[in-house]
């Protein structure tokens, strides 16, 4: 006997059928259906690199905050439970976009102080020197997080300031239980942390940090306070911005209470381009990856990357070639716009990006030796975090925020128990001369007094149809464009849910060095050994970028991916 699943008259078990096929589709694979127990959330969501930061947000969102006052509230948790990224001592960039569509962006990048200059990391010889520029208190560019929270909540918070810095006091008065990965860096950090900061005993204890151990950041929780209280003047004035300046004192370093009352933040024009039917959100100059992110989309917009697939051999050669390419225009061409003349417009021309990918060939990899900065008429002459926050009224926020390398100069502010950042690495100390990522820069990055260093920093938000689409950003140092890059390429191209985009294995090509660093077991042997008989040279990595984001799917729904080589988390409601 056969029966029509189709044709059933009894209504209670027409009913049981159709739930029966309701909830075996609410267990399907994230991105398919839009419910909870699948991943995806109604009124809000928050991804960030620690799971304690992502309760912090979610509670702001749970008691009526917006987007905006959640970021506030993870931005200050972070500093607390991700020392070696989180900050109130560095800096970063914010891109915003509000539920009925208009878009701002936040420029909290840190400056170089006053007495700053151009040869300030050079020898009588004119060389660089070593780690001056890294591991000194002379490594601190000017802190902009604490202003630039200050500035996105005068503009858009809705919540009191005082409860938005709340938690952070006490996350750091009451301690909190340290994963596995951080207590793994803690640990690594523990030799140097006692080598610059002699008479202090931040980070450290007797004995190694284990998973579970209670960290208590006293100091840190009183200079919570200061800034619950006082707002940017507890920080930029004030007992903290005298402990600053102390601590700067004591190692010879270059910030003043000068440098500290002066610094501002700077709201900034979004970056938008377009990638076949979706409109590019991004962050703009002294930002190198909002241009550097429409510069590689356009590269390989022409191409059938859905046809050949997710990093098949065709896929990796296109997107290394348009990589090396965008990278050496960053070296000559990118810099803080209120002190260069950044050529935008010359660089996002569609027929500028056509006739820099005309030189690439199928039949060998292009050296990057033979690729030089792009020319056009009327020219003139790995620590870091990410967080992704979207409210139920639609506003979205992408923070990327950084001390520069893991845990910034490694230098304790005594006292007031942060860190504080290395930041003007990122700098072109001899134009040339690699920094610590590898990447080369000239005469638009060069140190100069109040002027914001470049970065690779690229905060993005992603609008389909002219409605949210996706909110995405990355940690990682030179390799943060390209994991964005790569991430919105796996969903739009290869149909990837969120959560596996941010999963999936990636890779990275600048420029200089002339190599592809691929994660281990990206590509399998087939694809490696036809790469390598064009002429790429491969080199195997561990891990590249911890992507956070958020898609709202054709369903409503917000669905999270949290990077699993860390400890991101992904929270909603």
């Amino acid at each position: 006997m056969t029966t029509n699943f189709f044709k059933v008259n009894n209504p209670k078990c027409r009913f049981l059928f159709f739930a029966v096929i309701f909830f075996t589709l609410a267990g399907c694979a994230p991105g398919q259906l839009g419910l909870n127990n699948s991943g995806q959330y109604h009124n809000g969501m928050v991804v960030c690199a620690y799971p304690d930061a992502a309760q912090v947000g979610l509670d702001i969102l749970k008691k009526g905050g917006n987007a905006v006052d959640a970021a506030v509230a993870v931005q200050f948790a972070l500093t607390v439970t991700l020392p070696e990224a989180g900050n109130i001592g560095g800096g970063g960039f914010m891109v915003y976009r509000a539920g009925d569509g208009k878009t701002n962006t936040l420029d909290f990048r840190e400056k170089g102080p006053v007495a700053a200059n151009a040869n300030m990391y050079l020898d009588s010889a004119g060389n660089v020197i070593p780690d001056m520029s890294l591991y000194t208190h002379k490594a601190s560019g000017v802190p902009g997080s604490v202003d630039g929270m200050v500035e996105a909540h005068r503009k858009y918070g809705k919540l009191k300031w005082a409860d938005l810095v709340q938690p952070a006091i006490n996350l750091s008065r009451n301690g909190f239980k340290i994963t596995k990965h951080l207590a793994k860096d803690l640990n690594s950090a523990a030799d140097q942390f006692k080598k610059l900061n002699p008479g202090k005993n931040y980070l450290v204890k007797d004995g190694e940090w284990k998973e579970g151990d209670l960290l208590v950041q006293e100091d840190l929780a009183k200079t919570f306070e200061q800034i619950r209280d006082k707002g940017r003047d507890g920080f930029y004035d004030g007992s903290v911005a005298d402990l600053l300046v102390a601590e700067m004192k004591l190692g010879n370093g270059l910030i003043t209470k000068a440098d500290l009352k002066n610094y501002h933040s700077v709201w900034r024009d979004a970056l938008v381009g377009n990638y076949k039917e979706y409109k590019i959100i991004t962050m703009p100059p002294p930002s190198s990856g909002g241009i550097a992110l429409l510069q590689l989309l356009k590269s390989v917009e022409p191409y059938p990357l859905k046809q050949w697939g997710y990093n098949q051999d065709s896929t990796i050669r296109l997107i290394v070639e348009a990589e090396r390419r965008v990278y050496a225009d960053r070296s000559k061409y990118l810099g803080d716009p209120d002190f260069y003349k950044v050529p935008v417009d010359s660089l996002l021309r569609p027929a500028y990006i056509a006739s820099r990918m005309k030189t690439f060939s199928w039949d060998a990899a292009t050296p990057s030796t033979s690729i030089q900065p792009g020319s056009f008429v009327g020219y003139e002459s790995d620590q870091t975090t990410h967080y992704s926050i979207v409210d139920q009224d639609g506003n979205a926020v992408s923070i990327t925020t950084t001390l520069n390398d893991t845990f910034g100069s490694r230098i304790f502010v005594s006292g007031a128990g942060f860190l504080l950042n290395n930041e003007m690495d990122d700098f072109s100390s001899k134009p040339g001369v690699p920094n610590m990522y590898g990447l080369i820069g000239g005469k638009a990055n060069s140190i100069q007094p109040g002027k914001r260093m470049l970065s690779s920093m690229t905060p993005t938000i992603v609008e389909k149809d002219g409605k949210l689409f996706m909110v995405v950003g990355t940690p990682g140092g030179s390799t943060i464009i390209t994991s964005v890059f790569q991430t919105i390429l796996n969903v739009i191209e290869f149909n990837q849910s969120m959560q596996q985009a941010v999963a999936s294995k990636r890779f990275h090509s600048q420029w200089l060095p002339d190599e592809v660093t691929i994660e281990k077991d990206g590509v399998d042997s087939v694809t490696l050994n036809k790469l390598q008989s064009k002429g790429y040279k491969i080199v195997s990595r561990q891990s590249i970028g911890k992507v956070d984001a958020i898609i709202k799917t054709k369903w409503g729904y917000y669905e999270g991916g949290a990077d699993p080589r860390g400890d991101d988390t992904k929270m909603g409601w």
